[in-house]
Formats: C-alpha cells, sequence, structure tokens
C-alpha cells in the first residue's frame, strides 16, 4: 500500500471517530457556551496537541507497554476518571452563564488553563490511547518511516483542531450560546452530569488482555 492510500485511509477512520461525542466534545461545549469563543478555540488546540502525545509514545512502542500492564493503565485510568468528575462537579457548582454583552461568570479561564483543560481531557483518557494505538497498529505498516508516522500524527492533530474549532464557532454563534446560557444553572447541571457520567464510564474501560 502506498503511503498516500495509507494516509487516506488512516484519516478517513480517524475523522469518523473524531466527530462523535465524548469528553472531548463535552469540554469544548462547555469551554465556548461558559467562557465564549476564545477558550472553546484554545481548548480544542489543546485537545488536538494531545494527539501529538499519544502519537510519541505510540510511535516509542510506550503505548503498546501501557495498554498491557494493568498496573500502567490502571493509573491512566483513574487519573482521567478523576479529571472528568472534578471538572464536572465544578461545572454543576460553576455560576450561570453570561449572555453577550453581559458580564463574564465568576472565575478567570486563562489561556493557559483553557489549552490545559483540553490536553488534560484528551491525555488522561486511556480510551483515545488505545484507539491511537489500534488505528496506527492496524493500518500503518511497519514499513512506512518514523516521519511520515510523524506527519500522519501532526495531520490527526490538525483535524482534531479544526473540527472542534468548528464546534466552538458553531456553539458560540450568538443565538446558539443565548438560547444555551437562557437555562442558566441547567446547563451547568446538564453539562456536569455529563462530564460526571464519562468520567464513570472511563473507570469501566480495561485493559487489552495480553496475548
Amino acid at each position: 500500500m502506498s503511503h498516500l492510500a495509507e494516509y487516506l485511509t488512516l484519516m478517513a477512520v480517524f475523522a469518523v471517530a473524531a466527530v462523535a461525542p465524548g469528553p472531548d466534545f463535552a469540554m469544548v461545549v462547555r469551554q465556548s457556551v461558559v467562557f465564549g469563543r476564545r477558550a472553546g478555540l484554545l481548548t480544542s488546540l489543546g485537545i488536538g496537541s494531545a494527539i501529538l502525545l499519544h502519537a510519541s509514545y505510540t510511535l516509542a512502542g510506550l503505548g503498546f507497554l501501557v495498554a498491557h500492564s494493568i498496573v500502567a493503565f490502571s493509573v491512566l485510568k483513574w487519573a482521567g476518571c478523576a479529571y472528568l468528575v472534578y471538572v464536572g462537579v465544578k461545572t454543576w457548582a460553576a455560576p450561570e452563564p453570561a449572555l453577550d454583552g453581559e458580564a463574564a461568570p465568576a472565575g478567570v479561564m486563562t489561556d493557559r488553563r483553557a489549552f490545559a483543560l483540553g490536553f488534560l481531557t484528551n491525555a488522561l483518557n486511556p480510551k483515545a490511547m488505545l484507539f491511537f494505538l489500534s488505528l496506527f497498529s492496524t493500518l500503518v505498516s511497519t514499513e512506512t518511516p518514523l516521519a511520515v508516522q510523524g506527519f500522519y500524527a501532526l495531520s490527526m492533530g490538525t483535524l482534531l483542531v479544526c473540527w472542534f474549532a468548528l464546534v466552538t464557532i458553531f456553539f458560540t454563534g450568538r443565538a446558539v450560546r443565548d438560547g444555551l446560557v437562557r437555562f442558566g444553572r441547567w446547563f451547568n447541571r446538564v453539562t456536569g452530569a455529563l462530564l460526571i457520567c464519562l468520567g464513570i464510564r472511563l473507570a469501566l474501560q480495561r485493559a487489552v488482555a495480553a496475548p
């Protein structure tokens, strides 16, 4: 299989998975509606950057070891679970989002914090790690040069950023955002509960059985 065919196949499968709702999607929507477009875009950038982390340890062979190590996988799983539940609880108790033109809600969302929220949401998700590992193991030839595989990973990260940037733009459109904000605290409670449920679901994730 040529590198181009391999690349197109990989990107097509990844694109389908990228648009599926999950912790990343919930976090971007939460950031966009509560804190605005800039926070949503920086959170999207953080999520895309985490893909490069998954790529780095996958190409180094560490992804296989983590996936097959109960201890290592459990540490990653429970860290991700605790993080999502923590953010969910904080979101549940957060002040009401502000309408356009009104004062921002209490609590400062700095650029660094917005980026970190996105990065950690994806980086601490063992499901994302397993998906990336299985994707490369199945679709990428062992004869493909590391530089080419690195380009694949960079393209995947870029695609993810672009997708969540579109999600951010949609949810920060005045009509959409104001419509959601009018639910006030119920929006925070629903998104907070969703993040908590995703964290619990993550806790049920199992490591790959060793061959």
